[in-house]
């Protein structure tokens, strides 16, 4: 575990961050020295500077008074009194399983135990409106899985998600739920789950990229689901309507390999309609417990102690693009320069390759994806 907690989540805290600006500072500063260059008593990283020379003048001045503001000593001794560990890329308790994503969060702030990942783990999520079928349906499947040694993976969110964790905690002596949250783990959201979470947290693990005292806004949510996504060996959507945060989730999934599967509805049900969309897409149907069995059953590769890469295999030109950034940040001329490409296509492979987790771009140069510092 990183020894400087406070430190970490001053970083994660300070006005103006973004989850991939801290995965930058992260990457080429450790928490002390990356706050002390918040503060301007260092420089930072090129990279870094990259990046917040693109942002706005006004932002990069709010993130350095607040880093002179925070009190990362004070941020430690909170994270204690609550319970709250913290992980970063690179650590030894950093989960595998989100060391090679498209887009690992830089840091992990946690209640409960990490080692509730070692378990097979299956995703369970759904709308918030559920029907009464919705949430019988995804306690059933929860209480199911977790009775056989499954974590269920879900987001603690009220509807099918809470019914989900609700089911899982029914099952003695089943394996740990595992919660993904979108807002500081200081305080419960939404507010009539506090039970339910401080259960989640004594039997298994509740996660957030976000550090104590973060609000439970509404783009964290979407952000929150690439990691619920990157967490699951297979995702189970019980409810979905047409539009909203489940879908992006099952889309999450899918860019990481992950099996998407989803219960059928009535075509007369909006909360179905999702689901119904999902199942004419290819995802495969739920009808009873024995089809997730089957589905965890055929696929290990997410089961395994040792990190599995998601990220599709870079070839041709990919390939090259990646080792001319391996060594050294390049920009998009140096790349069309260097490898006699036209700028068109250095630009498209370049892309690609950010897309799919292998470069990290800042101010227009670009990077291999990774931790750097211990």
């Amino acid at each position: 575990m990183t020894t400087n907690p406070g430190h970490v989540a001053a970083l994660a805290g300070l006005s103006g961050m973004t989850p991939h600006r801290l995965r930058l500072i992260l990457r080429h500063h450790g928490p002390v020295e990356g706050l002390d260059a918040a503060r301007g008593r260092r420089p930072f990283h090129p990279m870094v500077t990259r990046s917040l020379a693109t942002g706005n003048a006004e932002v990069r001045e709010a993130m350095r008074r607040s880093a002179q503001r925070c009190r990362p000593d004070a941020l430690g001794a909170w994270c204690s009194e609550l319970g709250v560990g913290v992980t970063i890329v690179g650590d030894d308790d950093y989960p595998s399983l989100l060391a090679n994503d498209l887009r690992p969060p830089a840091a992990l702030f946690f209640l409960g135990d990490l080692t509730a990942l070692s378990a097979r783990r299956v995703g369970i999520i759904g709308t918030r409106n559920a029907t009464t079928s919705g949430r019988m349906t995804a306690r059933d499947l929860g209480a199911a899985l977790a009775s056989e040694g499954v974590a269920v993976v879900s987001g603690l969110a009220r509807g099918i998600d809470g019914a989900a964790h609700v089911g899982a905690l029914s099952a003695d002596g089943g394996a740990g739920p595992v919660a993904v949250v979108g807002n500081g783990l200081d305080a419960a959201y939404p507010k009539q789950h506090s039970e339910l979470w401080a259960a989640v947290a004594r039997r298994g693990l509740v996660v957030s990229e976000w550090p104590p005292g973060t609000p439970p806004e509404p783009f964290r949510f979407p952000l929150r689901n690439r990691i619920l996504a990157a967490l699951c060996e297979v995702l189970v959507v019980v409810e979905s309507r047409e539009r909203g945060g489940s879908l992006i989730t099952a889309t999450e999934a899918l860019h990481r390999s992950v099996e998407v599967m989803a219960v059928p509805g009535s075509p007369r049900s909006r909360a179905a309609a999702g689901t119904n969309q999902l199942l004419r897409d290819g995802a495969a149907p739920v009808t009873a417990i024995a089809d997730v069995f089957m589905a965890l059953g055929l696929d290990h590769r997410r089961s395994l102690p040792l990190p599995f890469d998601s990220r599709p295999l870079p070839v041709g030109v990919d390939a090259r693009v990646l080792e001319a950034c391996a060594e050294v940040a390049r920009s998009l001329d140096e790349i069309a320069s260097q490898l006699s490409l036209t700028v068109a296509e250095s630009a498209m492979s370049l892309a690609r390759l950010e897309r799919d987790g292998w470069l990290l771009e800042a101010g227009g140069w670009f990077e291999t994806a990774g931790s750097r510092v211990g």
